[in-house]
């Protein structure tokens, strides 16, 4: 295909191909030619012109195919207008030519119909070039079109479109000759012939004046006959035609029409030509006289649905603002169109003509109008409602007989009142809660007039009131329950009226229904009043026979609206509902057979009513309430079912058509009940066998011939397969009204159920006995075959049989039995019957299927294989083709290569039949699906195949669509089957792809929108596989263009594939899309246009989900504006931004939210409550988009949102970082446009909208808390904004304000004082009284109960503010507890030290501390409500009766999930309370209880919740949960009193350690796993204070008080009862996690062995470490002496354990280690010391065993030095100074054995030869604490370690110290030997004087040395010689006797003291002459 890609057609290469490539070839080359033309240059054109137009002519006479031909058309038409224009006449003669041709063979055919096409192309590209030619061109074509055939009539009528728009005005002349041929293609038999006319009077009309004038009305009738036998591509077309025609005719687009004569056409005239046609159709008068004289209506729907369309195009291109300014009167005209008695004479037509109003309506009102003009319309249509009520009131009320209204007037009213009442239920659905404005207004008075339809005689007219009441409900849920009071009062008050009593009860069913929409729901009580109405109406019923139907079905109506509310509300009414059932129905079959000999029809009729009312109320039950369902309630159903069952065949015996409708009503209920039951359930009942054999007789009765195949048959067949029937309705966008084509009749729905019921039971039979139904079915049935025996019936049986066998996997039995049902099914593949082929061959496959038998299959194959080879017929054909693919998409058995060949080549053949387009489609289908199953399989026929869909696909007339969606579904098949082989590179790979890409392009350019949605599909799974050879360039504009399609299925698969493309290739996809040259708007709406030039692809996007209703739709553009927000909105932050503010600015209310100036201090005293005031709101948006609805809105501010997630996860850090931020596409750069949108949702009247709002401020507020303003230290960027969300919280606490957002607005509230944000108490203030009136609210709880909503709401409301003034008390109550004087360690936060000491401090905490009494109390009460809530259903008998203080009993399902969401911050909160009280309680609160007993109770309530929660928390997203109980028990046990407790009691206290052993196991957190060890801490505190007070005790008593503890004589600590084992096991946990080495059986581990990795522990690991270790150092304090030496070996372990991994590291350590020294060496010091300096080492009954295994560790310590580490790194600094510690703190018999004595020396003299001065350092300063010590261990480490130091430091004198770290080591060493000297005897102190003085003396330096010596040395001599000066005075004698012994020393000493001395001078000196020479200021005199 690559030498395709020329200017010229390589003719060379084409003729070396066959003849189907070498259509394939010229194809390429056009669409090559196409791209390459308009690119070109000019020149180059013109020179190759000449060979261009020979070879495309002579494409031309080769007898091209559609696809070639159009793009034949295109490339000539651009050739001349790019090239020489001059000869382009000559190729007009020429096709002119070609077309008088008298050659009529079909070869000649395509070759005419490509001239046809060339002249279209060649005067629409041309234009008024050809001016001279045109009317000769017209003329020839109108002449051909008389005789041509349907493919040249479509063709002509294309091609003179082409023409009109080429040439425009100048074609006026013969507009007259092309509408007269027009006219009679409008109503050709061909259908693509109507649509192509109806596009060339689209176009004529634009310039033809007289189609909207004078000749309006003749095209108006025009258009109503070619509706007629219509299918729905024709009536989207004319209607689009008959609309923009009358649109026109209203509001001409010419401004010459006035000058022409012409006048406009009144509204009223268009629509009664409009009426004339919807009541007489395309009649003539005549005609139409007749039909009205015979009474008889010949108007078909097809008429009626196409005028609805043109009435919805005809108001669409008017535009918004005209139905704003004109919709009164459109109103008035439709609803008198809907009271003509002509349009409503049937009850169909009635059903016909309410639909057709309503879409009119509906698709007008609810996609042009703004909300603001839809409450407008709204009002109008509440006024037409009440005008028409008053009316019917009026003239049922007249006295005068003559005038009082008629059986007919009120049929007409009710018609009116039906549409009236469902779009303004619809209108107000839409609108939400923005709707409130309606109700209060009282000039429409909207549910006094719509209430006042519910006393309508018609019954239509109630149900659509109760209807609209019901939307009210959903739009506005605080109305449902002040009208279901309405409801209920007037149904009280009207019970003898039959019209109040139903429509009031079908009005309380209406917003009962309404409920389970609603999230916050109705009053609990509403239910006892809805139970009380209901069983007073059935009580009464017989009390008057009157109305004793109309209260019976009243009463159980009610009942069954009731089980919507679900099992909360039913289970309470359930036994009066069983007792009502009972009593409906007779006690047992024998009374029964009694209850049937007597009564009569009306009697019976009573009964039969409420039977079927009873047992719709059980069908409620079963559906909405099935957790109620138990075996005694269904026990209790079977008696009534029973008998209703064998009531069913009795009454049509004895009464017949008396009471034929209610029992058909009676058996529907039945047969529903009985298929939502389990069949087991009443299979051993006798009512089983009645209720099979009434189901035979029912299906197989006489009376079910008129069954819909429509409706029965497509459930039965395979949803692929019904592509073959047309296009579905629900790919429609008017399948509305469209559906009414296809109306079901009565019956229908029954036998539906019928049949399906027969399925459910036979699942339960025996398999048995399901072969003897199908041999009853397929054999006497079909023996006893005549004609009042439906097919249509039969055979779904048999299929729903086979269907069911196949599930039990059992065979089909004898062939008695499989050889009747193969006849019926064989025999339906060749029924005329489109349907029941596709279900025979569903059934026949499924049959194969359950027989699974090679052999068969093999069978079945070759019967149709056979049948094909004979048949001529195109049914029969048409029904074995789609057997063979149905049979390949269920059974395997014939997946071998030779039954695939066989099947394929037959397929092959068929799709290839040209005389049957039928049989084509059928085989093409039928190839599709064994394509798609045969899988690897068909790999051989992929290139036969791609060629014969190719070569079809240049073929096929365009007029037959049917056949090209056919042959997309195997194109699509391909693309499936080869998958990722599509990416190769392979030549044949390569060709593949080519065909691929041009089979796309193919159905791209077909006119057919389903055609063009395959091919889109196409491309985005060749996209999926082969993403490269997709050209993004040219696929996505031609996406965008169809954006805009009146097509639902093609713009569904244009944002599927934008929605793919948008995952990976978002920014191409969008550039593409901005690079687009025509401007597409997106909407049909003048009021709504965006173009994607102005907004881009989103916008567009944003404005198409405004506008579409289609769930599915919505979510695919939802889901692509999400991918490519998260691809491309963080690299275009401000368009994204900006985008979102237009979305959310654009309503007709919308808010402007502008920053002011900041008030000056006295205008904040004036003004501080107008928080507003920052605010203003405009009606107009300055952005491009107007008018959407709230809910495009909604989804703007989630995604902005996402945004601002997107940001935070995935961006760069300068997003939240001002002082980083220096471009503009940073999000701290776009705040105040984020406050600004989060302010306008907020503040907006939708309800949802303001949830939006308020959640994007709270995201707002935690994402930028933090954030400092860098202008101004100190301060944060939200500041700016306080006055900004005072304003947007306010709204959500007033009166009015739903729960949910004043839930979510103290959320916001409290998340907004709690960030630390607001520095000024005043704005504060703003914030924290909106807290304070949601409090009063709270406070008053149930005195003042809800009721608009379910009392589960007000739980949810009351709850949302405790937790937030929990989450307020957090910052306020901790500052308390860490004042001065309390216990505890806690911090708080800098802003609130700095508020707590500043004059604000106290303000800010009097803000909370005046309400703490009032909400500590509430506090207490949800805790314990919450308590009651997590109980076990075991203990539900014990809760209270009344329920909780915040929840009712019978709401507290729906309370529950509010109270595990709010807990948590409450039982914080709770406990800082108790923790700033010191459980110190007030005299009131002792008044019942003992304030010990109230401290008591609240203990253990916090304990209880905490514990509880923690030993078993539900998931891992409760990470705040955990930590709030963990903080909740510190705050709790930093106070003495509860800690006092915990000590106590000693079980509690080992059950809080198992519950935190077992969360620092689960939870890796590491903030969770420090508050665990601090609270354990705190824990073995408590304990260490108990011991510490019975030791006390018992020492006052018997002086033994140290033997009190754990183990006391024994020493044995019992797990699970030992909470010094539980701590041990808890501490063990931690050191071994984080330190494996420790553990012996990690010691050879990969991940823990000795020689292991370097320890590379984080900061909290070194935290918990450190935590671990304090704990294990106060364990023996609380241990008895036989206790202690029970623990100390493991304490001693541990301890040694991580010294030796701290201190022992191999080389090149990494930087944890480091730090781990750091944090770490400390705590294990400082436990060390704790261990040893433990009053049980000195206890008499434990000193011993101490003093022993205090031996072993030091000895273990001193083996540390000795490591078998390779290259050890010692920190022996570490290990010196705990050496140090335990010759300072353990007794003298541990550190004085030997040889433990000798080594200790040992290793300090070692530490003396280090060549590290810090370790130098650090010994000279441990020995000089040895040496201070006590003496009996000071004088061995003097004697052994004395003479070290003294030669060390003798040692100076050859050696000075050249750095800081080794003077600071010298002179530790003189200090270290000076306080040797000190602490010898008085005798001996002059010896050692005598050896200090001299190594002084030999630091001095002389005069010369001391200039040039480095400054340590300088420093050593200064400081040798102060120490002289300071010793040599002390002891004079011995310094006198070495000076007169030593002159060196004292002459060296005398120059030292002179060289001082004069320094000395020198510098007193300077200091008192200063110096003149320089300034005492120095001004700057280098400014560069």
């Amino acid at each position: 295909m690559e030498r395709a890609h020329s200017l010229l057609l390589n003719e060379e290469a084409c003729s070396q191909l066959g003849e189907h490539q070498r259509a394939e070839f010229v194809f390429e080359w056009l669409r090559f030619l196409k791209k390459l033309l308009p690119a070109a240059d000019r020149a180059d054109v013109k020179k190759n012109q000449k060979c261009l137009v020979e070879q495309l002519t002579g494409i031309l006479i080769g007898s091209p195919g559609p696809p070639t031909r159009w793009l034949l058309a295109h490339c000539l038409a651009l050739l001349y207008r790019v090239g020489d224009s001059l000869t382009s006449s000559h190729t007009v003669d020429r096709c002119n030519d070609i077309i008088r041709s008298k050659d009529d063979s079909p070869s000649y055919l395509p070759t005419r119909l490509a001239a046809i096409a060339c002249l279209g192309a060649l005067y629409e590209q041309l234009g008024r070039l050809l001016v001279n030619t045109f009317k000769e061109t017209l003329a020839n074509l109108l002449k051909a079109i008389k005789s041509a055939e349907s493919q040249g009539r479509y063709e002509i009528m294309l091609s003179v479109e082409k023409i009109l728009r080429g040439l425009g005005v100048s074609a006026v002349p013969c507009h007259r000759d092309i509408y007269k041929a027009t006219r009679a293609c409008l109503t050709d038999r061909s259908m693509a012939v109507r649509c192509a006319a109806a596009k060339c009077l689209l176009e004529l009309q634009r310039e033809a004046v007289f189609l909207w004038t004078s000749e309006l009305e003749n095209v108006a009738t025009l258009c109503f006959r070619a509706f007629e036998s219509s299918n729905y591509d024709v009536r989207v077309a004319i209607s689009k035609l008959l609309g923009t025609l009358l649109a026109t005719a209203v509001e001409p687009k010419q401004p010459t029409a006035h000058r022409q004569g012409s006048r406009r056409s009144s509204l009223e005239e268009v629509m009664d030509l409009l009426t004339g046609g919807f009541l007489r159709g395309g009649a003539g008068f005549l005609r139409a006289s007749g039909d009205k004289l015979k009474g008889t209506s010949s108007v078909s729907k097809d008429i009626r649905i196409g005028i609805t369309q043109s009435c919805v195009v005809f108001v669409s291109c008017l535009g918004g603002v005209w139905l704003e300014a004109n919709f009164s009167a459109l109103l008035v005209l439709l609803m008198e169109l809907v009271s003509q008695t002509r349009a409503t004479q049937t009850p169909a037509d009635a059903v016909c003509c309410r639909r057709c109003i309503s879409f009119i309506l509906r698709a007008t009102l609810g996609s042009l109008l703004g909300e603001k003009a839809q409450i407008a319309a709204a009002k109008e249509i509440c006024l037409a409602i009440g005008k028409q009520k008053r009316a019917v009131d009026a003239a049922m009320c007249d006295g005068n007989v003559e005038t009082r209204v008629t059986t007919t007037d009120v049929a007409a009213s009710q018609h009116v009142l039906v549409c009236a009442l469902l779009e303004l239920g619809s209108l107000v659905q839409g609108l939400a809660s923005t709707a409130a404005s309606l109700l209060t207004d009282t000039s429409t008075a909207l549910l006094d007039t719509v209430i006042s339809v519910l006393l309508h005689p018609s019954v239509s007219a109630r149900l659509a009131a109760a209807w609209c009441l019901r939307c009210v409900a959903v739009a506005l849920p605080s109305q449902g329950a002040v009208l279901l009071d309405r409801c209920a009062e007037r149904l009280n008050a009207l019970k003898s009226c039959p019209e109040a009593v139903a429509g009031y009860s079908s009005a309380i069913a209406a917003l009962l229904g309404a409920v389970q929409h609603c999230p916050l729901g109705i009053p609990h009580t509403k239910g006892n009043v809805v139970m009380g109405l209901a069983e007073d109406l059935l009580r009464s019923a017989t009390q008057n026979s009157r109305i004793s139907i109309q209260r019976t079905q009243a009463g159980w109506l009610l009942l069954s609206s009731l089980n919507t509310l679900g099992p909360a509300v039913v289970e309470h009414h359930l036994p009066r509902m069983l007792v009502l059932w009972r009593c409906a129905f007779p006690p047992s079959i024998r009374d029964l057979d009694m209850e049937l000999r007597r009564g009569d029809h009306f009697t019976w009729q009573v009964t039969l009513e409420g039977r079927a009312g009873a047992l719709c109320a059980m069908k409620s039950l079963v559906i909405h309430c099935r957790d109620l369902l138990t075996d005694d309630v269904i026990g209790r159903l079977l008696t009534p079912l029973a008998c209703a069952v064998a009531l069913v065949p009795t009454l049509i015996k004895s009464y017949g058509n008396l009471i034929k409708n209610t029992s058909v009503v009676f058996r529907l209920r039945v047969y529903e009940i009985l298929a939502l039951l389990p069949p087991k359930t009443y299979e051993g009942e006798k009512s089983f066998g009645i209720v099979l054999k009434q189901l035979v007789t029912d299906i197989t009765g006489p009376e079910n011939v008129v069954c819909s195949e429509l409706t029965l048959l497509p459930p039965l067949c395979h949803s692929d397969d019904l592509a073959l029937l047309g296009p579905a309705l629900q790919d429609m966008d008017q399948h509305y009204i469209e559906e009414q084509v296809c109306q079901r009749p009565k019956g229908v729905v029954t036998i539906s159920l019928q049949i399906q019921l027969m399925y459910w039971i036979s699942v339960t039979l025996n398999h048995l006995v399901a072969m003897s139904l199908c041999n009853f079915l397929f054999y006497d049935k079909l023996c006893d075959y005549n004609l009042w025996i439906s097919p249509q019936l039969l055979t779904p049986l048999s299929f729903l049989c086979v269907q069911h066998l196949g599930s039990s996997r059992v065979g089909l039995g004898p062939e008695e039995v499989r050889k009747p049902a193969l006849g019926l099914l064989v025999g339906a593949l060749e029924s005329s019957n489109p349907l029941l082929r596709c279900m025979a061959a569903e059934g026949l496959s499924r049959l194969v299927q359950v027989v699974n038998d090679p052999a068969f299959t093999v069978s079945m194959t070759l019967v149709s294989f056979d049948k094909l080879k004979t048949a001529r017929d195109a049914v029969t054909r048409t029904g074995h083709a789609l057997a063979l693919g149905s049979l390949y998409r269920y059974v395997g058995g014939i997946s071998s290569p030779q039954h695939l060949s066989a099947c394929v080549g037959i397929l092959f053949t068929l799709s290839q039949d040209s005389t049957s387009p039928e049989v084509q489609r059928w085989a093409l289908h039928s190839l599709s699906m064994v394509i798609d199953h045969a899988g690897p399989l068909y790999h051989g026929h992929v290139e036969a195949s791609f060629t014969l869909v190719l070569r079809l696909l240049l073929s096929i007339p365009p007029t037959h669509v049917e056949v090209h969606q056919s042959l997309g579904r195997c194109l699509n098949a391909l693309v499936t089957t080869l998958g990722p082989d599509l990416q190769g590179e392979g030549q044949s790979v390569s060709a593949l792809r080519t065909s691929c890409l041009v089979g796309c392009a193919v159905m791209q350019d077909s006119p057919d929108c389903l055609v063009e949605a395959q091919a889109i599909s196409c491309l985005q799974q060749l996209h999926m596989f082969a993403p490269r050879h997709v050209n993004l360039a040219s696929l996505v504009p031609s996406l965008c263009v169809n954006l805009c399609s009146s097509y639902l299925s093609l713009r569904r698969a244009v944002v599927a594939c934008l929605r793919q493309l948008a995952q990976k290739e978002a920014l191409e996809v969008s550039e593409h899309a901005v690079a687009l040259r025509s401007p597409i708007v997106t909407s049909v709406s003048s009021s709504t246009d965006v173009t994607i030039k102005e907004v881009g692809l989103e916008g567009a996007l944003f404005s198409l989900l405004d506008r579409e209703s289609d769930p599915r739709l919505c979510q695919d553009i939802q889901e692509t504006l999400v991918h490519m927000m998260s691809s491309i909105a963080t690299g275009k932050l401000a368009h994204w931004l900006k985008l979102c503010k237009d979305v959310l600015s654009a309503s007709a209310g919308g808010c402007d939210v502008k920053r002011k100036r900041r008030p000056s201090l006295s205008e904040e005293e004036g003004e501080r409550d107008d928080d507003a005031s920052v605010f203003h709101t405009t009606s107009e948006s300055s952005g491009p988009f107007t008018n959407l609805r709230w809910s495009t809105r909604v989804f703007a501010v989630e995604c902005v949102c996402r945004i601002i997630a997107l940001c935070e996860s995935h961006g760069h850090p300068a997003h939240f970082d001002m002082a980083l931020a220096q471009e503009h596409h940073f999000l701290v750069l776009h705040l105040a446009a984020l406050i600004r949108m989060a302010f306008m949702a907020a503040t907006d009247h939708s309800d949802k909208l303001r949830l939006s709002g308020l959640q994007t401020l709270l995201v707002i507020i935690r994402k930028f808390a933090a954030i400092p303003e860098p202008e101004f230290p100190g301060h944060v960027i939200l500041e700016q904004y306080q006055a900004n969300v005072g304003a947007a919280l306010r709204p959500a606490f007033t009166a009015d304000a739903p729960p949910d957002v004043t839930a979510k607005a103290c959320q916001v509230c409290s998340a907004w004082i709690a960030s630390g944000v607001v520095s000024d108490l005043r704005d504060l203030r703003r914030v924290h009284q909106l807290l304070a009136s949601s409090l009063v609210k709270v406070q008053a709880g149930k005195e003042v109960p809800s009721q608009l909503y379910n009392e589960g709401t007000s739980t949810m409301e009351t709850l949302a503010v405790l937790k937030a003034w929990a989450e307020v008390s957090h910052c306020w109550l901790i500052p308390v507890q860490a004042c001065p004087g309390r216990q505890g360690e806690q911090a708080a936060s800098p802003l609130l030290e700095e508020d707590c000491g500043g004059a604000g401090g106290p303000g800010l905490l009097t803000l909370v501390q005046t309400d703490l009494a009032t909400l500590s109390r509430l506090w207490l009460a949800a805790l314990q409500d919450y308590v009651l809530l997590t109980l076990p259903q075991d203990y539900s008998a014990q809760l209270p009766a009344t329920g909780g203080t915040f929840y009712t009993a019978e709401t507290a399902e729906q309370a529950r999930p509010h109270y595990c969401s709010s807990w948590a911050p409450i039982l914080h909160a709770t406990a800082l309370w108790l923790n700033s009280t010191g459980f110190i309680m007030s005299t009131s609160l002792a008044s019942v209880k003992s304030p010990e007993d109230i401290s008591s109770d609240r203990l253990h309530l916090i304990l209880g919740i905490s514990v509880e929660f923690l030993c078993s928390p539900h998931s891992h997203d409760q990470m705040e949960n955990i930590s709030s109980c963990l903080q909740a028990l510190q705050a709790l046990l930093e106070v003495s009193w509860p800690r006092s407790k915990v000590g106590n009691d000693q079980v509690l206290s080992v059950e809080l350690l198992s519950v935190l052993h077992r969360l620092i196991v689960t939870r890796e957190a590491p903030g969770v796993q420090l508050a665990v060890l601090e609270l354990v801490r705190q824990v073995v505190c408590a304990a260490q204070e108990h011991v510490k007070e019975k030791r006390h005790s018992a020492e006052g008593e018997c002086g033994a008080g140290t033997l009190f503890g754990e183990g006391r004589d024994t020493g044995g600590l019992v797990p699970g009862r030992s909470l010094v084992f539980g701590a041990l096991e808890l501490c063990l946990c931690v050191l071994v996690r984080k330190l494996p080495q420790l553990s012996p059986k990690l010691a050879g581990s990969p991940s823990g062995g000795q020689g292991g990795s370097s320890l590379s522990l984080s900061d909290s690991d070194c935290r918990q470490v450190a935590a671990a270790l304090a704990i294990l150092s106060d364990l023996p304090s609380i241990c008895s002496p036989d206790g202690s030496v029970s623990i100390l070996p493991t304490l001693m372990y541990l301890l040694m354990g991580v010294l030796r991994e701290l201190v022992q590291q191999p080389c090149g350590g990494g930087a944890g280690g480091g730090e781990a020294l750091g944090l770490v060496v400390p705590a294990a010091l400082q436990a060390l010391r704790a261990v040893l300096s433990s009053p049980m080492s000195r206890s008499e009954k434990s000193r011993g065993a101490w003093a022993h295994l205090l031996r072993c560790a030091l000895n273990t310590l001193l083996d540390f030095w000795d490591s078998d580490k390779p290259n050890p790194v010692v920190d022996e600094v570490s290990l010196l100074t705990a050496l140090t510690i335990f010759l300072l703190t353990a007794s003298p018999e541990v550190t004085t054995a030997q040889p433990l004595q000798t080594r200790c020396i040992d290793k300090f003299k070692a530490s003396l030869e280090s060549k590290d001065p810090v370790v130098s350092r650090r010994s000279y300063q441990l020995m000089m604490s040895v040496f201070q010590s006590k003496t009996g261990v000071a004088v061995p480490f003097i004697q052994g370690l004395g003479s070290c130091v003294v030669g060390h430091l003798q040692g100076v004198e050859r050696r000075r110290p050249q750095s800081s770290k080794e003077l600071q080591a010298i002179q530790d060493g003189v200090r270290a030997l000076e306080s040797l000297v000190f602490a010898a005897d008085e005798m001996h102190r002059p010896q050692l004087v005598a050896i200090l003085l001299p190594i002084l003396i030999s630091f001095l330096l002389d005069e010369n040395a001391l200039s040039s010596a480095p400054a340590p040395a300088r420093t050593l001599h200064e400081s040798a010689l102060q120490d002289l000066m300071r010793i040599g005075p002390q002891h004079s004698s011995v310094f006198k006797a070495l000076m007169a012994s030593s002159p060196h020393m004292k002459a060296r000493l005398e120059a030292a003291v002179k060289g001082n001395q004069e320094s000395v001078n020198a510098k007193a000196t300077q200091l008192q002459v200063p110096s003149k020479t320089s300034p005492s200021i120095q001004l700057k005199t280098n400014f560069l």
